[in-house]
């Protein structure tokens, strides 16, 4: 074989090989499509990274394409926080020479996935200062702004480009004269017990009883069930482990070992869906599972597998490492103890700087006191008061709002400012919940102290309403 059949048998076998790795990424995805990626993704995104159809839902789409998709996933928070670079607002012809400067109208100007070495905090890939674009004349119309960098709009805890709901001018000077503690702290709203009608009497064992021979759970299972909601409202092993069979042969058929979070989601369904919004279950949501129509959808995965923390960009608990997270594994199988989820199931997994620092905070302490009956109830502060406060939320459907817990990190974590209104502000003034917010070092002592940040934008409101007033 001459030099020039070598070196086209071996161009062949280069391209089938190619070829091949280019396929097993594709209909089989894991390591060998994570090798494929083109870049690193962001931290909101790397999760379902590997289910490339929820942005890509076509082999070759368009950056209209892609915006749809965005809008898809993000826009219910968007409208939630009163986006304050609302689409509309570029869409004036006044702000026409705007964007020229800046494609304000597509998400995918400001948030490029794959770009990790110019990827900045929430997912930005501009320059940290790309609010010069806009407002380069701030300086001159509000003296308090003369000289600032724009690289600090953002970091300083003054301004979201998105959501302002904690921070504008208004709502500061509303709040600007409130005390670091408040008086009377309304943690109640987020830690009260919710009562749920009961159906009729409660249950007892015998009611239980309906699995089939070789699974129904020992004594201990039942004085678990029978301590809980569900043995009140008249759930009963079938109502989990066969909800839809009729009968005792049906039950027998029908039986389910561990039901799945859709089970949870017949009764739980505004838990159930923020659940599946969150860091926790997003890679269930049903954005994830849908499969591409066409040729396309046949290289897409039908599914992911539920999160584990091995999977995590955080640091976690190496004996928590190769978990599934479902609903079981916050509230477990049958006890369902919101004591446990809110505090112990969290730190099971995270293992974090400000989630060590829990234990012994102030935060803490109140938890302490109050589950010792040395405090009112209440008044305590776990994991879950912060990071999946109760809210009056509105069921699947448009059901009737229901009080109940937020399952969703991402609604008050991601900026952090989010909090002071959702959280912070039910038991502490505005100005010191921006000030401890913005000092990172606090935040990972689980604020175990006096913020050491002191953020001027409250100042700056006053003083500017002072002069106003001639005073």
């Amino acid at each position: 074989m001459n030099r020039t059949a070598q070196l086209w048998l071996l161009w062949i076998l280069l391209t089938v090989a190619g070829g091949g790795v280019l396929v097993a990424g594709m209909f089989y995805g894991g390591p060998t499509r994570a090798k494929l990626l083109i870049g690193e993704t962001t931290s909101g995104h790397h999760q379902i990274e590997l289910a490339c159809n929820a942005c890509h839902t076509s082999a070759f789409n368009s950056s209209e394409d892609i915006e749809k998709t965005c809008h898809g996933c993000h826009d219910a928070d968007l409208n939630a926080a009163k986006d304050s670079h609302p689409l509309k607002k570029f869409r004036d012809p006044r702000n026409a020479d705007r964007l020229d400067k800046l494609a304000a109208t597509k998400c995918i100007t400001c948030h490029t996935e794959h770009r990790p070495n110019v990827t900045n905090a929430m997912g930005v890939t501009l320059p940290s200062d790309y609010c010069a674009l806009c407002h380069q004349d701030v300086g001159k119309n509000r003296p308090s702004h003369a000289g600032l960098g724009f690289e600090t709009c953002a970091s300083a805890g003054c301004h979201n480009y998105h959501d302002n709901t904690s921070i504008y001018e208004d709502f500061l000077e509303k709040h600007a004269a409130e005390p670091d503690v408040k008086d009377k702290p309304v943690v109640k709203l987020n830690t009260e017990k919710i009562e749920i009608p009961a159906k009729g009497d409660r249950l007892s064992t015998a009611d239980a009883a309906d699995a089939p021979a070789g699974k129904q759970g020992g004594a201990g299972v039942m004085a678990e069930w029978l301590a809980t909601s569900h043995a009140r409202g008249g759930v009963n092993c079938s109502g989990c482990h066969a909800p839809k069979a009729k009968g005792t042969e049906a039950v027998a058929a029908n039986w389910v070992d561990k039901p799945d979070h859709k089970v949870c989601a017949t009764c739980h369904g505004i838990e159930a869906t923020t659940w599946r919004q969150g860091k926790h279950g997003m890679r269930l949501a049903d954005k994830m599972l849908s499969e591409t129509q066409g040729l396309y959808g046949l290289f897409q995965n039908k599914s992911l597998s539920p999160m584990r923390p091995e999977l995590a960009r955080l640091p976690m608990q190496s004996k928590a490492a190769h978990s599934e997270l479902t609903c079981t594994s916050c509230h477990s199988s049958h006890a369902f103890d919101t004591k446990q989820a809110a505090v112990a199931s969290c730190t099971g997994c995270h293992a974090d700087e400000h989630t060590k620092a829990y234990e012994g905070s102030p935060h803490h302490k109140l938890l302490v006191a109050e589950l010792s009956g040395n405090a009112e109830t209440g008044t305590g502060v776990s994991c879950a008061t912060c990071h999946m406060p109760r809210a009056w939320m509105e069921g699947p459907g448009g059901y009737e709002e229901a009080l109940v817990a937020n399952h969703n990190q991402n609604a008050n974590l991601r900026p952090n400012e989010k909090m002071i209104r959702s959280v912070c502000m039910n038991c502490h003034g505005l100005g010191f919940s921006i000030d401890a917010l913005a000092d990172p070092d606090l935040i990972k002592r689980n604020f175990d102290g006096r913020p050491s940040a002191h953020i001027e934008s409250i100042d700056w409101v006053m003083k500017r309403l002072k002069e106003k007033g001639g005073q």
